[in-house]
């Protein structure tokens, strides 16, 4: 527990960042995992309208650095994959 008053304001400020970190990753996996249902029922136009919305998710995860650089790299690079194979 937080004893100096520095230490209780960081823990407060933790629990309000935290709060919006969750809602992040939280949109980041629903984006996530609604793209690759559509893709599960064999919907692949409908995944390429989801992409937009999944790249936005991922791009604004890092850059609120719920996840790093190359984790969204790499997301977003096997979601383009998995459309692509799809369509083949």
């Amino acid at each position: 527990m937080a004893i100096t008053s520095s230490a209780k304001k960081a823990a407060r400020v933790a629990a309000r960042k935290r709060v919006f970190n969750v809602r992040r990753a939280n949109a980041l996996h629903g984006a996530t995992k609604s793209l690759t249902q559509a893709l599960a029922a064999k919907d692949v136009a409908g995944a390429e309208k989801l992409l937009p919305a999944a790249y936005k998710a991922i791009d604004k995860a890092y850059k609120r650095g719920v996840i790093k650089g190359n984790t969204a790299a790499r997301k977003k690079s096997r979601l383009a994959l998995a459309i692509a194979r799809a369509r083949a």
